[in-house]
């Protein structure tokens, strides 16, 4: 093995599928929350994180982008997951009994119509996984899960029903985080370049400082702001663009980028992934 990957949720965990899925000779680690899983890999305990940031149905995980200019961590990978969500019941169980079904709150709008047209009762959960195992564990067969067919076979569950998320291109996007940066590398897909900056306090900053990815053709695949220190007044701002740092085109508007911020900090170079393409 390679060391651990760490992840959040229990094992049969969405983020447990996507380590297998994308790091198969890494252990894997659950963690309770993100914030656990990124200190396991700065404090040594797993040498990559496996972290959710966005859902093709759901959107922006709730702030993850927010914590990772502080983990002191490298984004050195992607991953596209495509999320099959099954509705899980106890053995033997009939789908017509099911009257509630728990999963974590980014699942739920993901299979509302399903659970509309059947009169089952969303209930929030911490975890995919930790519902699949309370329902396993528990006596009330009304009871399911939504989650992994993974999970169903961790914890001896039967699927009631396959693939009932609401959008049939439903995916989410994790990203691999390190303590280190490999700046070396080249994807045979191209490379991705993430980074967090903070524009200073004058007129048309933010337009100013994004004129100079448009003049070198460089090409911005999210831009995502938020607050930080609890203030109004102080904007951050989340950035991923195409190309390695070291380009001569995403130099120079890194150069321009850099006049008109107050603080730029590269937060991964990483080949992009193929799933990209039709994610």
């Amino acid at each position: 093995m390679s060391g651990k990957i760490a992840f959040q949720g229990e094992l049969g965990a969405y983020g447990h599928q996507a380590c297998a899925d994308t790091c198969p000779d890494y252990d894997p680690l659950p963690c309770p929350t993100f914030t656990s899983a990124i200190e396991a890999v700065r404090n040594g305990d797993a040498e990559l994180g496996m972290i959710a940031v966005e859902n093709s149905t759901y959107g922006r995980v709730a702030d993850v982008h927010s914590l990772l200019p502080e983990s002191g961590l490298h984004i050195v990978d992607e991953a596209f997951v495509r999320v099959h969500i099954n509705l899980l019941g106890q053995k033997g169980a009939q789908l017509s009994e099911i009257t509630h079904a728990h999963g974590h709150v980014v699942i739920l709008p993901q299979c509302a119509g399903f659970l509309t047209e059947h009169s089952i009762r969303g209930v929030v959960s911490s975890d995919n996984a930790k519902a699949a195992r309370d329902v396993a564990e528990g006596d009330d067969s009304s009871q399911g899960a939504l989650a992994s067919e993974m999970a169903a076979q961790i914890y001896g569950l039967d699927v009631l029903a396959r693939n009932i998320e609401d959008q049939d291109n439903n995916t989410t996007r994790f990203i691999v985080m390190a303590r280190d940066i490999n700046r070396a590398r080249r994807g045979d897909h191209g490379m991705m370049t993430s980074l967090v900056f903070r524009v200073r306090n004058i007129p048309a900053s933010l337009f100013k400082a994004m004129g100079g990815f448009a003049t070198n053709g460089v090409n911005m695949t999210k831009l995502e702001s938020y607050m930080v220190g609890g203030t109004f007044q102080a904007t951050q701002f989340y950035a991923e663009i195409e190309g390695h740092p070291d380009d001569e085109n995403v130099k120079l508007a890194l150069e321009e980028l850099d006049y008109f911020t107050d603080m730029v900090r590269l937060m991964g170079v990483y080949p992009r992934a193929s799933q990209r393409q039709s994610a």
